[in-house]
């Protein structure tokens, strides 16, 4: 059995927080692209700073990130995620810094240093097969329980194969979180 690493996350927020101003802001920002035509929101679906389409996954390149309530040093640390290769969706950009969502919906702001194009997935809900092959009925390589993260190497439309630790074999993407929901797209 493959157990998930130690802790993925620790919460640093107080019990309770003043409705910022700037959360009011973003509110008031989010009402206005809703509103607008839908050859502007697909615009919105390419990241202003980089040209990368939004939202899009990578993963942690460091062990521990400190993720912070708004883009700069300036923003108290909201969460410190303590795994390297986490993977996570970029789903906003302002300069050097990522807005980020993990498997859990947890969301914060990153520095881009922090992060890597590297591919990487986690395992959801329950126990999962890896399997030698990608078919329900090929034998299983291992058994993996929710948390677990692996590298992606591929992807044909319902079947995915991931690297964990050396350790190789084929996982259903619906058994998984880090991918796009369409097939084959990852």
């Amino acid at each position: 059995m493959i157990r998930p690493g130690q802790h993925i996350c620790q919460d640093l927020r107080q019990k309770s927080r003043p409705f910022s101003v700037l959360g009011f802001a973003g509110l008031i920002i989010l009402l206005h692209l809703a509103l607008l035509p839908s050859a502007a929101v697909w615009a919105a679906t390419i990241g202003g700073v980089t040209g990368l389409p939004l939202p899009r996954f990578v993963s942690l390149r460091a062990s521990e990130v400190n993720i912070r309530t708004g883009p700069g040093v300036r923003y108290p640390i909201d969460w410190v995620f303590n795994r390297a290769n986490l993977p996570v969706e970029v789903i906003a950009e302002f300069d050097t810094w990522r807005k980020i969502r993990d498997a859990d919906g947890t969301k914060g702001w990153v520095h881009q240093s922090m992060l890597s194009g590297r591919r990487y997935i986690i395992t959801t809900d329950r126990i999962r097969s890896l399997r030698r092959k990608p078919a329900a009925t090929a034998s299983t390589v291992a058994r993996l329980e929710a948390g677990v993260v692996g590298r992606l190497e591929t992807c044909r439309e319902k079947w995915c194969e991931i690297d964990i630790d050396g350790l190789r074999g084929w996982i259903l993407r619906t058994e998984v979180w880090g991918l796009r929901t369409a097939k084959g797209g990852n």
